[in-house]
């Protein structure tokens, strides 16, 4: 009998496109339709159970072995690269990440920055990677404000069609790196649930294997 594989997404954008994708690839998705406030559901003939969760929890569920597979924006794996394996390039939900500020910014000078963001990791790395030591604040809510305010000189943020920052009054001076939708892996299911390898396979066939540069 065939192992059931797990899988970990969220809700919303990341999750309607694995079933557009899944559909393709031939799979019966129609179980997913009525999700009401359920957060576990099972395909009819048991062999894929899909957990919807909180983003930054995929990698979380698929660490500790909960999860078989999850499917989650690069932006997370950078910011928590640890603990599984990165399959597969999705090539959808394409974003990227940059910095941008007010028009008075100069990323040229050589004073000392401080740049707000939800992601440290990317720009503490961006920034060490030109030769700049820089203060890094750390925001939840809405980035934009920060230039704005003084509170910050840049943001580091995810930039998907740019139209938040334009009302906003910011402009975008650097691209970090393209972002998009990961298929990731638990290490040991590789190995025990050969089932697993057929599926990334077959996934793999439907996006191929060359990333789709960012428009």
């Amino acid at each position: 009998m065939t192992e059931q594989i797990t899988i970990a997404l969220t809700k919303g954008r990341t999750e309607k496109g694995t079933i557009e994708l899944l559909e393709k690839a031939g799979f019966d998705m129609t179980f997913m339709a009525e999700k009401g406030r359920h957060l576990i559901f099972q395909s009819p003939d048991k062999a894929f159970r899909f957990l919807l969760v909180k983003a930054p929890d995929v990698t979380t569920y698929v660490r500790h072995g909960v999860a078989d597979l999850g499917i989650v924006g690069k932006d997370l794996l950078i910011e928590h690269p640890i603990g599984f394996l990165e399959m597969l390039d999705l090539n959808f939900g394409l974003c990227k990440f940059a910095v941008a500020s007010v028009p008075a910014y100069n990323p040229d000078d050589h004073k000392r920055k401080r740049i707000a963001t939800k992601y440290p990791t990317v720009a503490r790395e961006h920034f060490a990677k030109k030769g700049e030591d820089v203060d890094i604040i750390s925001i939840q809510g809405s980035v934009e404000i920060a230039p704005i305010l003084g509170l910050a000189d840049a943001i580091v943020d995810i930039v998907e069609t740019g139209s938040t920052l334009v009302a906003n009054g910011l402009i975008e001076y650097e691209t970090i790196c393209r972002i998009s939708t990961r298929l990731i892996a638990n290490k040991a299911a590789i190995k025990n649930k050969p089932n697993i390898i057929t599926f990334i396979h077959k996934i793999q066939s439907i996006v191929g294997s060359q990333e789709v540069p960012f428009q």
